[in-house]
């Protein structure tokens, strides 16, 4: 039996045909809907500071996540630390987090195209024309933004410090 804390994370994490109608739903209600994606592997502090800029954005807060195979073709092999349904779960214990959705793609752009968020956002190291999905969401009215990251943290190199401490 599921407490009700394992309830709502779960109810957090979607699949796109049952997240495009939460959307449409949110943008029938007006509600601004905010999207950003990332592999989200070691949750630390510069993700924090990220996803809730993105959620003053606007009134719902969209991760795409990408997918276990997803991330070992774009990072590695021995990427991702952890399996996509801890991170998953990890995001929806935030407070500022709505909705999670997985994809297997190398990019989230069926999903940017499919749900059609009102804001797009992505880290500040992007210029806004080489966003993907930014063409289509300008295209339908939407905004593109991008939100400076917190210097110093990174995935990357919490793992290299930890393998530098066991060698």
């Amino acid at each position: 039996m599921r407490t009700d804390i394992e309830k709502t994370l779960l109810d957090k994490i979607s699949d796109l045909p049952t997240l495009k109608g939460k959307v449409s739903a949110w943008q029938s209600e007006d509600k601004k809907v905010v999207f950003t994606n990332g592999v989200f592997d070691l949750l630390h502090i510069g993700h924090i500071i990220y996803m809730a800029k993105a959620s003053e954005l606007g009134d719902k807060l969209i991760i795409g996540l990408n997918s276990d195979n997803s991330v070992k073709r774009i990072k590695g092999d021995d990427r991702p630390v952890n399996d996509q349904d801890s991170r998953a779960a990890l995001l929806a214990a935030l407070f500022f987090v709505d909705a999670i959705v997985l994809f297997e793609e190398d990019t989230p752009l069926n999903l940017i195209s499919t749900l059609l968020p009102d804001i797009l956002v992505k880290g500040a190291d992007y210029a806004i024309e080489n966003i993907v999905g930014a063409k289509e969401v300008l295209a339908n009215g939407g905004e593109v933004k991008t939100i400076d990251f917190v210097e110093g943290y990174s995935s990357t190199s919490i793992i290299q410090k930890i393998r530098k401490q066991i060698t």
